[in-house]
């Protein structure tokens, strides 16, 4: 990526184009879904404790900070007219990430870039964290189901143990490990991610 754009970039946007541009490995014209439960949380703080100073806003701090912000950024760096989602959705953010990619899939893509990021909360809102975040991104290359696959299904979930980490982490460590079926709960749905046999 062009260092001009490349400096624009935060923390949680260097860590998803990193993963992004590993992932796709030069390939292009591949449709991409980024999601983020918070996004650049740190820059919208800055911005916000500016306005309350009442300080002029800088115009590209503003353009970093909305959540599809980063995705933008990379399909400029590339050239590439692509479209991309950006989405958060709470701590089940990477599940609705699946099912958007999965619709795009069903629509007729051959492939779909899903990218998942996070990043710790500004010091601020430390008494509202429901776990201790971590700085993480990771990218899946989706494409249809061909022998073993990944599945997911939800339910209406009312009662939910409290969550131990981000649901994205929770979800990549599911992948990365041999275990066969991960339940999640966000407060509204349970989340069943299972292996084939």
């Amino acid at each position: 990526m062009p260092p001009m754009l490349r400096r624009r970039a935060g923390l949680v946007g260097k860590m998803a184009l990193e993963v992004a541009y590993q992932c796709l490995d030069g390939r292009s014209d591949i449709p991409t879904v980024y999601c983020s439960r918070h996004g650049d949380v740190v820059r919208a703080v800055e911005l916000l404790s500016d306005l309350a100073r009442g300080e002029l806003l800088s115009p590209m701090a503003f353009g970093m900070a909305v959540h599809n912000a980063v995705p933008g950024l990379f399909s400029i760096a590339r050239g590439d007219r692509a479209n991309y989602t950006a989405l958060a959705a709470g701590n089940a953010s990477v599940e609705h990430a699946v099912i958007e990619a999965c619709g795009l899939l069903a629509d007729g893509a051959p492939q779909v870039l899903l990218v998942a990021c996070d990043a710790p909360l500004p010091e601020l809102f430390a008494p509202y964290e429901e776990y201790e975040e971590q700085p993480h991104a990771w990218a899946w290359l989706m494409a249809p189901a061909a022998g073993d696959a990944i599945r997911l299904e939800w339910e209406p979930c009312a009662d939910a143990p409290a969550p131990v980490m981000p649901g994205s982490l929770e979800v990549a460590a599911f992948h990365a490990g041999g275990a066969q079926r991960l339940e999640r709960c966000d407060g509204r749905l349970r989340w069943t991610w299972s292996r084939d046999a």
